[in-house]
C-alpha cells in the first residue's frame, strides 16, 4: 500500500509560532486541539505543498528553508519543514476549511493563530511527537 505523504509548516513570527487552533470538531475524539498549517501533496514537491497549504490555510506567503522532523506510520509519512514568513495577512485563508464549503463543516473551526514561544509546550499540539521535539529545540534556543 502506497503510504500518503504530507507536509507541514513550522513558522515562527513575532516571538512566537503560527498554528491552526482546531474546535468543535465533530468526527475526532478529541475536540480542542492545535495543529501545523499543512496537509497532502497535490502532484508538487514537498516545498511547493508546504507553501501551497500554508497560503490556503493561513493565507500568508512563506519560504521554506529546511526539513526539521519526519514521522511515519503505516498510511503517512509527514515532513515538518521550517519556514521563514514572507509576506500576507494571517486569517486570510481561503482553502476548503474556511470558505464555507459544507463537505467541511463536521471539522470545526480552523483558526489560525500566533502562540508565544515559551506557551508551546502548554499546548494540546498534535502530534504529540513532533510537539516534544519541537519544544526540546525552543527550549535549547535551536529554533
Amino acid at each position: 500500500m502506497k503510504k500518503r505523504i504530507r507536509v507541514a509548516g513550522i513558522i515562527p513570527l513575532n516571538e512566537g509560532f503560527v498554528f491552526i487552533h482546531r474546535t468543535n470538531v465533530a468526527d475526532n475524539n478529541i475536540k480542542d486541539y492545535y495543529v501545523f498549517s499543512g496537509g497532502g501533496l497535490e502532484k508538487e514537491t514537498l516545498e511547493e505543498g508546504t507553501k501551497r497549504e500554508i497560503k490556503e490555510e493561513i493565507g500568508i506567503e512563506v519560504i521554506v528553508k529546511e526539513l526539521l522532523y519526519t514521522i511515519e506510520n503505516e498510511k503517512n509519512i509527514e515532513y515538518f519543514f521550517l519556514c521563514d514568513y514572507v509576506g500576507g495577512k494571517i486569517g486570510t485563508g481561503d482553502g476548503p476549511e474556511f470558505n464555507g464549503n459544507p463537505q467541511y463543516i463536521h471539522r470545526g473551526n480552523y483558526i489560525p493563530v500566533i502562540i508565544e514561544r515559551e506557551k508551546v509546550k502548554d499546548l494540546n499540539l498534535v502530534p504529540y511527537e513532533i510537539k516534544e521535539r519541537l519544544v526540546r529545540d525552543i527550549e535549547a534556543n535551536r529554533i
